[in-house]
């Protein structure tokens, strides 16, 4: 049964596919903030969102010329920890997301981190629990939770119970509308399908 007043930030990604069809919120919300697999993140969203009668919304913001890396087609920082590394992109795209959430009556807003993004600050336990008290802060009072960031993918999917048919519909490239099947999402979600038995 789907909550009203929960949101899912949706990238069109394994991970927040998981967790839409785990938690049932009302509301998805794809961001096109610039990145270069915009269009296929959002048709991958839309897809899941119409599948599970998510309302789904969308939000175009170019931050195109603030970014960095592989989501951008530029080169990385020297700060940056990984190669698609964007500076304070979750924390962007969380803000945009409540910015919407707020005219929706939306309490909580799930994001869809898992333990592997700790490769990063922003991927981080502690990196959400302070972005929550933040925004729970604010007027509108919107919590933020990530309820795979202890998990791998493999165990995300395993805990949701979610049709393996659904993965074929996510968007995992970091760097085109179409799979590159070099750069690290990709080569997650290859090894992702291999880890669930799968070719």
């Amino acid at each position: 049964m789907q909550k009203n007043n929960l949101a899912i930030l949706l990238s069109g990604g394994m991970d927040s596919i998981a967790l839409a069809y785990w938690k049932k919120p009302a509301h998805s919300i794809t961001i096109d903030y610039g990145q270069k697999a915009a269009n296929a993140e959002i048709k991958a969203a839309e897809q899941i969102s119409k599948y599970l009668n998510i309302k789904h919304h969308i939000i175009k913001v170019d931050c195109s010329k603030l970014g960095s890396g592989d989501m951008n087609g530029s080169k990385s920082l020297s700060i940056s920890p990984i190669t698609e590394w964007w500076p304070y992109r979750n924390q962007l795209l969380v803000t945009l997301a409540c910015m919407k959430g707020v005219s929706l009556g939306i309490k909580e807003l799930i994001v869809g981190s898992v333990s592997t993004d700790g490769a990063h600050k922003d991927g981080t336990r502690i990196f959400y629990d302070y972005l929550s008290t933040l925004i729970e802060y604010q007027e509108g009072q919107i919590k933020i939770t990530c309820p795979g960031i202890e998990m791998s993918t493999v165990e995300l999917i395993k805990r949701a119970k979610l049709p393996i048919s659904l993965l074929y519909w996510a968007h995992s490239c970091h760097t085109a509308n179409e799979p590159c099947m070099n750069c690290n999402g990709c080569k997650k979600y290859l090894y992702t399908l291999q880890m669930l038995g799968l070719d």
